[in-house]
């Protein structure tokens, strides 16, 4: 055995192996949270009277309203069906960021 480093077993060998899968595995969540954030996610109401596209960011990219539903005597029905389908299209996003990020994050939280 060499004077300067004591001897670790072989342990130097596999911390670079565990460094090299960290950074693989941050990688990939980079990755897939990109493809995550761009993918568009639709949410509608009760009937369809409301749709919303979200993206994986949570950002509003489109809204839809039935004429239908729309009653000036009646705004509390289209606010409902409005958070009806925002939520509804936040569902789909964490869901299918479970579906694909859970992997790396299951147990760390």
């Amino acid at each position: 055995m060499s004077k300067g480093m004591p001897n670790m077993g072989g342990m130097g060998g596999n911390m670079a192996n565990i460094m090299r899968q960290a950074q693989k595995m941050q990688k990939e969540v980079q990755t897939t949270t990109e493809e995550l954030n761009k993918t568009e996610y639709t949410g509608s109401s009760v009937d369809d009277f409301v749709t919303v596209k979200v993206t994986g960011d949570k950002k509003i990219a489109d809204l839809t309203i039935s004429e239908k539903i729309i009653d000036p005597d009646d705004p509390d029905t289209l606010q409902d069906m409005l958070i009806d389908a925002l939520n509804n299209a936040f569902k789909a996003v964490d869901d299918d960021k479970q579906s694909k990020l859970g992997k790396y994050t299951n147990g760390l939280m």
